[in-house]
């Protein structure tokens, strides 16, 4: 599967961004979708995911409460909500994707096979 993410640009804190990544290539439904992060010179962090049926999401505490994931599998597109921004949310972002049978907590990168290239978020304060 192909992901491409796209809806990042530079806002004031306070404000809000919708990201999106858009799936090609296979079915979106066949996989359990996430968010990562990263600020330059900081490890690629775990922001949010939500899995095939969109039964569940999941947000880190950094981000929880602000950020909302959703997922349209009829679209093949996956959406992150992001409402009051802070500057230290500025980072690149990146869609990933893994199958339902992957092994390992889906906060840890390397359980993604397919990755997004990243859309950049900046937060001016």
């Amino acid at each position: 599967v192909q992901l491409q993410a796209s809806g990042g640009g530079s806002v004031q804190a306070g404000n809000s961004l919708r990201l999106s990544c858009v799936a090609s290539g296979d079915t979106l439904s066949d996989y359990f979708m996430g968010w990562f992060r990263q600020a330059p010179g900081k490890e690629r962090e775990f922001v949010a995911g939500i899995s095939r049926a969109a039964l569940r999401s999941y947000y880190s505490d950094s981000v929880k409460g602000r950020y909302t994931i959703s997922r349209d599998n009829i679209k093949n597109i996956v959406t992150p909500q992001m409402n009051g921004l802070k500057p230290e949310d500025t980072a690149n972002y990146y869609c990933a994707a893994r199958a339902a049978s992957t092994e390992g907590p889906y906060e840890r990168a390397p359980t993604y096979y397919y990755w997004g290239r990243g859309t950049q978020v900046t937060v001016s304060s």
